[in-house]
């Protein structure tokens, strides 16, 4: 099969021809139909992080795509069905974590694209018992980035607390961003788009987004403040400066809920005005099996939208430089296989792909 394949941290992605996986006991082998692109991929290939990844591997945590063939043991699924590849490939499921529905934070869990290969593949397998069903009907090219892009930001919301007529604040609308703010406004919240790009802001707006503010030509802090404070707010840029703005936005009794892993794993947040003020500081991982099937069940019942680019698979370097530069709307979806015909000729379709 062809794969992108880390070779070192330090080196430009390889697509080439690699064996194809065979299926173990209790393992699914899923023929991927789309593969999302998450920073956390850029972040594994590059090394970036404390406990690092071996290379070679191959990334990839948002991989949808069919079953083509099962392990021995298998019964929660069958061949044809359709599935998600998550970013928690693997789990205990007996320790105190998973038996409470924090399978998120078991010791023991391995990480699809990081600890084993991912869906940035032709083909890839996974634990039959941590792929989650795809609905009939939703597309795997929006499938995919709900699998981490979506289910992270649900449960962050859900972490948050968020209820109606809660003011929320999301700091970077993309490909996390604009999937925040529907759930937000799903819970009942009024969203609060920040982002330093026109573009994306107006895309905050077409989806709902009840204030709006450019971060590189007002202060965020002080138009959040001038709204009376915000009750929560999600950050999911990845920069130590954004947090401290977000915290600075909330009001009394206001919860900072973090999502993005800065590359310096540091922030500096003042201690009276934390305690004073009586905020909640929560890190939020990505979601359970179950919440993942939330989010698609929210997405097949038509209550999201989420907005992607399709590509090739072998324009993954190039990709990887267009999110680095935010270059891009939302999401970058990779399509190892030949894409569709459009079925009117020359006709403009969501998964023609860049030539």
């Amino acid at each position: 099969m062809r794969a992108a394949v880390v070779t070192g941290f330090d080196q430009p992605l390889e697509v080439k021809e690699v064996p194809t996986p065979e299926p173990a006991a209790g393992q699914v082998l899923v023929r991927i139909e789309a593969s999302g692109l998450c920073h956390t991929d850029i972040h594994a290939a590059r090394g970036d992080w404390p406990v690092k990844p071996t290379p070679p591997f191959i990334p990839g945590h948002e991989g949808v795509g069919i079953v083509e063939r099962l392990g021995a043991d298998v019964t929660a699924h069958t061949v044809g069905d359709r599935v998600a590849i998550p970013w928690l490939g693997y789990a205990c499921g007996t320790c105190e974590y998973c038996v409470t529905g924090w399978e998120t934070l078991c010791e023991s869990q391995l990480n699809t694209g990081y600890a084993v290969d991912g869906g940035h593949a032709e083909f890839a397998v996974a634990d039959a018992r941590y792929v989650v069903a795809v609905p009939s009907g939703i597309d795997p090219a929006e499938a995919a980035p709900l699998t981490c892009a979506g289910v992270t930001t649900y449960k962050a919301v859900k972490v948050g607390g968020v209820t109606p007529g809660d003011r929320v604040a999301i700091f970077g609308i993309g490909g996390l961003g604009h999937l925040a703010q529907q759930y937000a406004q799903i819970f009942g919240g009024e969203t609060i788009a920040v982002d330093v790009t026109e573009e994306k802001l107006a895309l905050a707006k077409r989806l709902g987004a009840a204030h709006v503010i450019n971060a590189a030509t007002t202060d965020p802090v002080a138009a959040i403040e001038a709204l009376g404070g915000a009750d929560v707010a999600v950050v999911l840029a990845a920069d130590p400066r954004v947090i401290e703005q977000a915290h600075a936005s909330l009001r009394r009794g206001g919860r900072l809920i973090l999502v993005s892993l800065p590359k310096d794993n540091a922030m500096s947040l003042p201690i009276f005005q934390t305690v004073l003020k009586g905020i909640r500081v929560i890190g939020s991982i990505v979601g359970t099996r179950a919440d993942l099937a939330e989010v698609f069940r929210l997405h097949a019942a038509g209550r999201t939208q989420v907005l992607y680019e399709a590509r090739r698979l072998d324009d993954i370097n190039a990709s990887i430089e267009d999110v680095l530069a935010s270059r891009v709307p939302a999401r970058l979806v990779l399509m190892p296989q030949p894409a569709p015909a459009p079925e009117v000729p020359g006709g403009p379709t969501s998964r023609d792909l860049r030539p």
